[in-house]
């Protein structure tokens, strides 16, 4: 996938469907009358789902499609033409150019009270730069995407907040924020020998905002060979931008693994996984680890791995209360990069609408050999997954996070690193520091001795623990020496503080991964 050089940019490209048709119906009573609403899409969904599905073609001109990065990044939306720049609304929708990888249509629309606009692609809209296109070669195009803007740091400027990209892909901030890792509307089969499907966003409709509005509510339709669906995302910037995500899902066929609500992101090194090569930066990554309330009242925290191979780990639930691939570590000085500002990217927490019933958050951690891949993927998996002729429904809300993260009541995970297990006389051991923070161990009288109760599977031999205040931190600091058995095999641990058979932190689950 694409890395993050290009901040607007998701990691990922795909094709991008024409839409099937434009259906109009009102609203009740109850409601403002608007032309367009979610039940529309459904029922374009539904048709959809119902009839063979069409393989999209791509056809841009060849000049478009051979476009390389920096020249493709050269074309620039005028910003003087965004939608309700000349209205003076407190949002404005600004667009993305087809080229490169992003090489089939998207269509645009706007729904204004009882109407409905198609937003047309117009090329005088665009900066070319130093790029020589022919004029005929931008007739009857239409758009690769778009992005919303919004003032969420200061009044005077509106700032880019959401981007819709590349298939299902959209990722948004909060204020103060870097774009960093990003979510989809779907995963379809991700890390299964049959190949993953990467559902398209074909068709949006987007309404028009009231003078004054903080919020702004957009329509997907989704479509790809074995499902259909229809979004509305209700977006609202601020300190955490919020985007609320209602979907109905129809299958073509049965599935082997629909992932929900999927977050994609970049661990390439951390205090865990120093760089094998020589780096000024002590860690690159756009997420530190994956965070996830069971919803029975333990948290989890599992940081993240760069593999040597590819690494798959589960956590079977009931009704979780949310998961968030998660970037804890706030010190400019853990990442010392000027340009990336690895310290200002996002959290992204999926709050589940409703109860989610049985099955399992998912970790895919792909193998990487440099930051410009999204090498980090993680969704919820239903054991109950969409069947066809079925409607499928889900809720949840997601949080792009910086300051006020979603974190456990008792105490959390600060930092997670390994060594060797005896540094004055090496030997095969291995030793793991985990340091934990937060309320439970800020009340702990001085007199107070923390325990930490430590479990390996059956390919590890736990040799000792040890518990230490942290001095520095105020917090405590868990040490393990181990040694596993056979190296070709992961190892999986688990640990947690207890004082008194009180539990004091959240869950600290790691996994050493094969040699």
């Amino acid at each position: 996938m694409p890395g993050n050089k290009l901040s607007s940019f998701p990691p990922r490209s795909a094709s991008l469907l024409p839409a099937a048709f434009i259906a109009l119906a009102l609203l009740g009573p109850q409601h403002k009358a608007w032309a367009f609403n979610f039940e529309d899409v459904a029922t374009q969904a539904k048709a959809l789902a119902a009839a063979p599905y069409k393989r999209p073609k791509g056809e841009l001109p060849k000049a478009l499609l051979d476009l390389n990065y920096d020249q493709y990044r050269d074309i620039r939306f005028n910003p003087d033409k965004a939608l309700w720049r000349d209205a003076r609304l407190p949002f404005e929708v600004a667009f993305f150019h087809p080229g490169r990888n992003f090489n089939t249509p998207v269509r645009i629309n706007e729904v204004a009270g009882k109407a409905v606009r198609p937003v047309q692609f117009d090329p005088k809209d665009f900066n070319y730069g130093a790029n020589k296109l022919n004029p005929k070669d931008l007739n009857g195009l239409d758009f690769a995407g778009f992005r919303v803007h919004y003032p969420v740091n200061t009044p005077k400027y509106k700032d880019e907040v959401l981007v819709f990209l590349g298939a299902s892909y959209f990722r948004a901030v909060g204020k103060d924020q870097r774009y960093g890792l990003s979510t989809r509307g779907l995963a379809l089969d991700t890390a299964l020998n049959s190949g993953e499907e990467f559902p398209l966003f074909t068709d949006f409709w987007i309404e028009r905002p009231e003078a004054g509005a903080k919020e702004l509510v957009i329509y997907a339709l989704l479509n790809s060979r074995r499902m259909t669906g229809a979004y509305r995302f209700l977006l609202r910037p601020g300190v955490d931008t919020a985007i609320d995500v209602k979907s109905r899902l129809f299958a073509r066929e049965n599935i082997t693994k629909v992932g929900l609500a999927p977050l994609t992101s970049m661990f390439f090194s951390g205090e865990n996984q120093r760089s094998q090569a020589e780096d000024f930066r002590p860690e690159v990554h756009d997420s530190d680890g994956l965070s996830i309330e069971s919803g029975t009242g333990e948290w989890i925290w599992r940081p993240l791995l760069n593999p040597k191979k590819l690494l798959i780990t589960s956590y079977a639930l009931s009704n979780p209360g949310g998961f968030g691939l998660m970037q804890r570590d706030r010190d400019f000085a853990s990442y010392e990069d000027l340009e990336s500002r690895f310290e200002l990217r996002p959290s992204a927490w999926v709050e589940p609408k409703g109860k989610w019933g049985s099955g399992r958050v998912e970790l895919v951690q792909i193998p990487t050999p440099d930051e410009t891949n999204d090498n980090i993927v993680s969704y919820w998996v239903p054991d109950a997954p969409p069947k066809p002729g079925v409607p499928f429904d889900f809720e949840y809300r997601l949080l792009w996070q910086k300051d006020k993260e979603r974190k456990p009541p008792l105490s959390s995970v600060t930092q997670t690193r390994r060594g060797h297990g005896y540094l004055r006389k090496p030997d095969d051991s291995i030793a793991l520091t985990v340091d934990f923070e937060g309320p439970a161990l800020a009340k702990l009288p001085a007199d107070a001795k923390p325990e930490a109760v430590v479990t390996v599977d059956g390919n590890g031999k736990l040799l000792e623990t040890n518990t230490l205040r942290n001095e520095a931190t105020g917090g405590w600091r868990m040490t393990v020496r181990m040694t596993r058995n056979d190296t070709s095999k992961p190892v999986e641990l688990r640990g947690f503080l207890r004082n008194n058979n009180l539990t004091l932190s959240e869950t600290w689950s790691y996994i050493l991964s094969p040699d």
